[in-house]
């Protein structure tokens, strides 16, 4: 029972949180097809994601947290815009102009532009004379030929998708048209966009765990702050008061559903999770996502799968996975020296004593 807990568990709440995060992204698809605003959608999950998220914060590390100086501020004020503001906000456009099995292809491509990210700031490494070094960066070409792919050939319909009447019922208004080509592609930029923020997050908050090593009151402020952020364009750019006020029961479950499972139940698991097993065993699990999305894509939404998603996604995972792979055999080739050296320490102490 122990050894399950052990190995067992961290597996199955991965895949847990990977059901949620593919409900999430369907719901939100929905939701907009059904004339929810993006921004608007963006500032009432993160406010609920944050009035979630402080009071555990508060209780579980009140007595450790340091003060908030000015410098920590800026981190978490930057982070906030690059991990939860304009990321979330770009996924949620990408959504509104493309499909959810596009959108979570896409955003596969995330692991790699962060290892791009970190090799151009030489906080990574890429040694080109060993296999791991050739793996990583084979893994990385693989991925982004397959975002090439993915962008730019679309290719010929795989199913066939069936009028969807019922996301009229759901949502009280129109569904979604054939999407046009411009619009197509503005959803492509915004998903590149959202993979760019997020590798500059991923760097970013690495610096900030350092600084202020307390993640739920950072990810609590960052709730915080990502909210004030788009609700402030969302004001500029919304003066009418039609397009805050949710309309139907799905659009407040979609909010409620994204805002304290999506955001917050879903961040406490993951940091357990990495806690438990690491960064690569956590990344490993990110195109399962995009299988579950497909098959609700499919028979729920009833959305066209086509064959350049299909090749590309192939891509994009595989060159992940062979990424991941390099990363994974560099790090078990450390840990063997890294336990030598403390057995050395260990013996040269007990000739001391």
């Amino acid at each position: 029972m122990g050894s399950w807990l052990g190995d067992g568990l961290p597996v199955a709440v991965m895949l847990c949180l990977n059901v949620v995060a593919a409900v999430m992204v369907s719901l939100v698809k929905v939701a907009m097809d059904g004339g929810m605003n993006p921004l608007v959608l963006v500032t009432l999950q993160q406010l609920t994601a944050s009035v979630f998220l402080t009071p555990i914060a508060y209780f579980k590390e009140r007595k450790s947290r340091p003060k908030l100086t000015l410098e920590i501020f800026g981190y978490l004020f930057v982070s906030a815009a690059l991990g939860a503001a304009l990321r979330q906000y770009m996924i949620f456009v990408g959504l509104r102009y493309t499909t959810a099995t596009f959108v979570t292809a896409f955003s596969n491509i995330a692991p790699v532009l962060t290892f791009l990210l970190a090799v151009a700031t030489r906080s990574e490494s890429l040694n080109l004379k060993r296999k791991t070094g050739m793996a990583k960066l084979l893994g990385t070409l693989v991925s982004l030929g397959g975002a090439m792919v993915l962008t730019l050939y679309k290719g010929a319909a795989l199913t066939h998708a069936a009028p969807p009447q019922h996301l009229h019922s759901l949502q009280h208004g129109g569904g979604a048209d054939s999407v046009s080509h411009g619009k197509w592609t503005l959803g492509t930029v915004a998903i590149l966009g959202n993979c760019v923020c997020l590798s500059c997050w991923f760097l970013l908050h690495g610096r900030l765990a350092k600084k202020y090593p307390h993640v739920y009151s950072c990810n609590a402020f960052m709730s915080m702050f990502s909210f004030l952020q788009v609700a402030v364009v969302g004001l500029c750019t919304q003066r009418s008061i039609s397009p805050w006020i949710v309309k139907t029961k799905f659009q407040i479950l979609t909010v409620l559903y994204a805002g304290i499972v999506g955001c917050g139940v879903s961040f406490v698991l993951l940091t357990w999770c990495i806690e438990k097993r690491g960064p690569v065993f956590v990344a490993a699990f990110i195109p399962i996502v995009q299988i579950i999305v497909s098959v609700i894509d499919f028979s729920i939404l009833h959305e066209q799968l086509y064959l350049g998603s299909v090749l590309g996604s192939v891509l994009v995972i595989g060159g992940l996975y062979l990424l991941l792979w390099g990363k994974r055999q560099e790090a078990l080739h450390c840990t063997p020296k890294s336990t030598q050296d403390d057995d050395k320490e260990q013996q040269e102490q007990q000739v001391q004593n």
